[in-house]
Parts: C-alpha cells; structure tokens; sequence
C-alpha cells in the first residue's frame, strides 16, 4: 500500500515537473513543506514553486522507489533514485528522500531532500 500511494503522488509530481509547471508542482507539497533541491532549502509551497519555475524548459524527471515504510498512522517515506534529464546537458542522477503526510486534501509531501551520492 505505502508503494502505491508514493507512486500516485509521485507520478503527479512527475507530470508537473515534465511539463514545467511549477504551481502544479508546488500544490503536491504541504503549506509548511521542508524543501531541499540542490539549492538552499526552503519552507512552503512558494520556494517549491520559486524551485522549478527556476529549473530549465524541457527537463524530465524519471525515478525509481527503492524503499518505502510507514513509521506512522498518516505518514509515509520514500527513498528513490529520481534521474533528471536536461535538453543541452547530462542526466543528473540523485537521491531522493520524501516524507508524504496524508491532509484532509490528500496525500501531500512535508519534506523533501534531494541528495547527489556517488
């Protein structure tokens, strides 16, 4: 069950990150996400938006759960390998650790933390 709700949300995220909306994008997200990309962190939805309004027009976004549990009633964590492709430069190949936090609106995510591993 945990896999299938992460793969739900992360699909939409996906979708929105594909077609540069970072609105779409940023609704995912819960009012007062922790947000670390690999730029300094940030909290709420605008500095999500703020995030991918920043990331260049035709990148991509493919990813791949590697774990998931759920450490409590209402939360689940994720941690995948998210590969981000890009028109005129290499994938960017990361880490990616997500906490989503089921609301009254959904499955939303409270944190996110992007990480380059070797």
């Amino acid at each position: 069950m945990t896999t299938e709700i992460l793969r739900d949300v992360l699909d939409r995220w996906k979708a929105a990150v594909d077609g540069h909306e970072p609105q779409r994008v940023a609704a995912l997200f819960t009012e007062d996400a922790i947000f670390q990309g690999l730029h300094p962190y940030t909290v709420g939805r605008q500095g999500v938006a703020d995030y991918y309004e920043s990331q260049p027009r035709g990148m991509t976004a493919a990813y791949r759960v590697l774990q998931t549990r759920e450490p409590a009633d209402g939360l689940v964590l994720g941690y995948l390998d998210v590969d981000f492709a890009f028109t005129d430069r290499p994938t960017l190949s990361v880490k990616l650790g997500v906490l989503l936090t089921r609301t009254q609106d959904g499955w939303r995510i409270g944190h996110y933390q992007v990480s380059r591993l070797g």
